[in-house]
């Protein structure tokens, strides 16, 4: 009889014994040795180790004005389901993982401090995040696995390297020259493994104290160590390390390196003595992985002389012992004016020289910047309802901060912003896209940060008690915030940052007034009956034929009243008229020649021009005005009922924010009706 609970059941089926074995495996160092062989990348160093953890996720190439950029899955953070992913840095990313790349073939990259540099809240910290938490996965994986040792003490104790060093470095010197030929002949990868550096001296004191006790015969030391299998892990300790700035006063180098064990010095009689050291400090702990400098330039100089002698030639200087080799990538982050300071030191001129900048800009292309939005603020987290294009008018906001104004008297930057999304204007190709982008360097560089985005539209959420939240509560939000941002130290820069809202808020207001058009002429019986009539006259027109009228029998001429009260919903002039109406009939007579029908849906012009005449004929029908007053008729409240629903159904909108939209675009028409008075 089972008298498991339900939730004891859940717990039994989460724990997986077989694997936590398998992480968990020890052996003696023959058996490492036919591991090697078999699987030879499991002597790869932290460079190649990382690259290959990114590739392992797919990559695929994309297009973006007629420039091929691989995007790389891994940033999409499938680890965590999408919780951490990037969005719209592919270029940027692509750089970083050339270089990574470029790295494990050990062409220069890897003698190097990685430095990611741009404006806050650009994802720097997040990237790290992932490449952190991605290394830690991938040493759980079979393709991932990496090992390390423990020395068998006299007393039968198992001392583990602290520095959780590869059992290969173990190798006499004329062995690793051959064993390495042999394993990279049977490899056969892209780029070659190397075995560099020696044990640290934790490991050297054991290994020649073993040494001399079996007069140099190495097979009887190497019988007194314990070769384990090794998964990275920040929160362990264990090739992941993280270093942050702090006060000067209580922090020093040996954060870095490591430090003197007092308390084993009674037990070792000396502070040379390795086993009286904790060989404890970020570079040591990260060996084999990787180590991460949170805002690196802030760092007092005495710690970036450390990081010379990391980068340059791949070895520490523990306190009291020689330099000690490490094998791990160094990544670190920092904002514009941090850098800026960097580069007007004079003092700091070698350490310029042993970093690679990858800027890392804020998104400028809008549907990234939506994503970002849409992963926080979404059904399943958000109670309260999010209107229409709330979201959508703020990422649009944010990214036209990050722009540059357009050189080009016809271009606006609203204009620009729809380039940069992947939208036609005409008079602009996609060559001139990317003559925008080449003449506009630093756009990303500066702006507004997601992070405020974040904040703003957190607030407007828990604001009130209201059901939905809308753009304008958003768009008000943002504004009042200008006047407390503690990153806005200009006047000229608020009043840039308040016109753009005005900009937004105007784009928003041709949206929902399409929208609201489109609710109210969406009936496709009368919109294509409309198009019956207006593509019979078009073809009496250019035939120079005449209409037969439906109700009379008689021949009429085409009704050139009705063709332009159509046309000119688009902006068609009486000079253009001609221009328009036969490249419909050609439009027409290409589908005919293939056996197809014209449906005015095939072309969007005529499409809206139909949806905007029909719109102006209904408008005076349905008294949108009413709604502005308290008093509204029956019939008129059942035509209104009516646009609701297709607003909720057709756009998303629910109750509230149907009303709310149409009530904000019925005072905009009667706003325009009062003006032509």
């Amino acid at each position: 009889m089972n008298d498991a609970s339900p939730l004891q059941s859940i717990i039994r089926q989460s724990i997986d014994v077989e694997t936590y074995r398998q992480y968990m495996w020890e052996g003696t160092f023959d058996e490492y040795l036919k591991i090697v062989y078999e699987n030879p990348t499991v002597i790869r160093n932290a460079f190649q180790r990382l690259y290959d953890m990114i590739i392992s996720y797919g990559y695929r190439e994309v297009r973006r004005h007629k420039e091929k950029v691989l995007h790389y899955n891994f940033f999409e953070d499938p680890i965590s389901d999408g919780r951490d992913a990037i969005f719209g840095l592919d270029k940027a990313l692509e750089r970083l993982v050339g270089i990574l790349r470029s790295a494990a073939h050990r062409f220069g990259p890897e003698k190097r401090v990685l430095l990611l540099h741009g404006p806050v809240g650009s994802s720097k910290s997040t990237i790290v995040r992932l490449l952190k938490r991605g290394f830690e996965k991938y040493t759980q994986t079979n393709d991932g696995a990496l090992y390390s040792y423990m020395w068998e003490n006299p007393d039968g104790e198992k001392e583990p390297c602290p520095m959780h060093e590869d059992p290969i470095k173990l190798l006499p010197a004329d062995a690793r020259k051959k064993v390495l030929a042999e394993l990279n002949r049977k490899l056969n990868r892209e780029y070659p493994l190397t075995i560099d550096g020696e044990v640290c001296p934790f490991c050297r004191k054991y290994y020649n104290d073993y040494m001399k006790e079996f007069k140099g015969d190495w097979n009887e030391v190497i019988k007194n160590i314990r070769v384990k299998r090794l998964i990275l892990s920040e929160k362990d300790r264990v090739g992941i390390g993280t270093f942050q700035p702090k006060d000067e006063k209580n922090q020093d180098s040996t954060e870095l390196t490591g430090d003197i064990n007092y308390r084993k010095i009674a037990v070792y009689g000396t502070d040379s003595d390795p086993r009286a050291f904790n060989f404890d400090g970020e570079f040591n702990i990260a060996n084999r992985g990787l180590v991460e400098f949170i805002e690196v330039l802030k760092l007092d100089v005495a710690f970036l002389y450390d990081l010379l002698g990391a980068s340059q030639e791949h070895s520490i200087k523990p306190k009291k012992f020689s330099q000690t080799d490490i094998d791990e990538v160094i990544i670190g982050h920092t904002n514009e004016p941090e850098y800026r300071r960097l580069q007007s030191n004079e003092l700091m001129e070698a350490f310029r020289d042993r970093t690679m900048k990858i800027d890392i800009p804020y998104n400028t292309v809008l549907r990234d910047e939506i994503k970002i939005y849409e992963k926080d603020y979404n059904l399943a987290s958000v109670r309260k309802h999010i209107a229409p294009h709330t979201i959508e008018m703020a990422s649009m906001w944010a990214v036209i901060t990050r722009l540059e104004d357009p050189k080009k008297a016809d271009l606006s930057i609203i204009q620009k912003l729809k380039l940069y999304n992947g939208k036609s204007i005409p008079g602009y190709t996609e060559d001139n896209v990317r003559e925008l982008r080449l003449e506009a360097k630093r756009e990303g560089m500066f702006g507004i940060s997601p992070r405020y985005i974040q904040d703003k539209i957190s607030n407007a959420l828990v604001e009130g008690d209201v059901e939905c939240i809308n753009p304008f509560m958003v768009l008000n939000e943002l504004e009042q915030g200008l006047y407390h941002h503690s990153l806005i130290t200009s006047e000229d820069i608020r009043k840039r940052y308040v016109e753009l809202l005005a900009v937004v808020k105007q784009e928003y207001e041709d949206v929902v007034k399409n929208e609201v058009q489109k609710a109210i002429s969406a009936d496709p019986e009368r919109i294509r009956k409309l198009c019956g009539n207006y593509i019979d006259s078009l073809r009496a027109y250019t035939l120079k034929e005449k209409v037969k009228d439906p109700f009379t029998g008689k021949d009429m001429d085409p009704d050139e009243r009705l063709m332009r009260s159509i046309e000119e919903r688009i902006s068609i002039t009486e000079n253009r008229k001609d221009d328009f109406r036969r490249e419909i009939m050609n439009f027409i007579a290409a589908l005919a020649i293939e056996n197809k029908t014209f449906d005015y849906t095939m072309n969007e012009r005529l499409h809206r021009a139909l949806e905007l005449k029909l719109f102006e004929d209904e408008k005076d029908t349905i008294k949108l005005k009413a709604l502005v007053s308290s008093v509204v008729d029956r019939k008129d409240q059942e035509k209104i009922d009516i646009i609701k629903t297709r607003l909720i159904n057709d756009y998303g909108y629910c109750k509230v924010c149907s009303t709310d939209v149409l009530n904000y675009v019925a005072s905009i028409f009667a706003r325009g009706d009062a003006k032509e008075e």
